[in-house]
């Protein structure tokens, strides 16, 4: 079965469902892929979609050509423009920022379905904090990942200093946030940051494979698994205990539970149905 394109509103963001697989690609590849208003804004509305749409089972976030994302289109900034139309005050501005952080970064963390971040290039700035929003990454062996932000006298978005932090360990993340130097796929792979690195021509088929093993997954179970998971980032040792049992206990009464135990014991693979 071919992958249904989906009508983004814009061509900055191409969007397709393929068996279960969301693929959302930032497309700005003149710019590697430097975030637009049109790309935060359809971005945030692909991923509200999803979030509801029980046909998508995973989704993977990357970008068009050689990069991930460059993150804020500084080039813009320098002329005088932006990513969208301005608030006019300062407090319409942080607003407008705190929104748009939380239907692009927070829901690819939040997301009660596995994201994956596949970096073909450069991930940068607010770029480098999407890709750590995802829950898994794979880079090419040629992408580079930096934070960016001192280099143009920010402070970050995008979750990046929350992401980098629980990844890394805050000495390493506040050197890779005032330094701004650039880490190879193979130190990143070193640190932690992505969790696979292949060769540029193989990225694509790998990121499938990922995808598409993650779709046909436990798709209830998934959803509790993630949350724990987040949970445990910074929640009490008690707290995470007594979610991990009801969670536990609640997907034992799932039929993938017990079709899978039933596979299990007949050794042979589960189908999974998200019930």
């Amino acid at each position: 079965m071919a992958a249904e394109e989906i009508d983004t509103g814009t061509n900055d963001l191409l969007a397709s469902l393929d068996e279960g697989v969301l693929t959302l690609t930032m497309n700005r590849p003149e710019a590697r892929n430097a975030m637009s208003g049109a790309m935060t804004g359809a971005l945030a509305e692909q991923l509200a979609t999803a979030e509801l749409d029980a046909g998508v089972k995973c989704i993977v976030l990357t970008g068009a050509g050689k990069g991930f994302c460059a993150g804020g289109d500084v080039k813009a900034m320098a002329g005088g423009g932006g990513s969208g139309s301005a608030p006019t005050t300062l407090d319409g501005a942080i607003h407008a920022q705190r929104v748009n952080q939380r239907a692009t970064a927070g829901k690819l963390f939040k997301m009660p379905k596995p994201t994956v971040a596949s970096l073909p290039g450069a991930a940068a700035g607010a770029g480098l904090g999407l890709a750590l929003a995802c829950d898994l990454r794979i880079m090419a062996s040629n992408a580079i990942l930096t934070t960016a932000f001192a280099r143009v006298g920010f402070s970050g978005d995008y979750g990046g200093t929350f992401f980098m932090t629980q990844l890394v360990g805050s000495a390493k993340a506040r050197e890779l946030y005032f330094l701004s130097e650039r880490v190879s796929a193979e130190e990143a792979h070193s640190l932690g940051l992505t969790n696979w690195v292949c060769e540029p021509e193989e990225l694509a088929d790998k990121t499938r494979e990922l995808a598409s093993r993650l779709a046909s997954g436990p798709t209830v179970a998934f959803r509790y698994m993630k949350e724990n998971l987040n949970r445990a980032m910074a929640g009490d040792v008690d707290d995470c205990l007594d979610l991990e049992a009801t969670h536990h206990i609640h997907t034992g009464m799932t039929q993938d539970h017990r079709d899978a135990v039933k596979a299990f014991v007949a050794k042979e693979d589960p189908v999974f149905k998200g019930r």
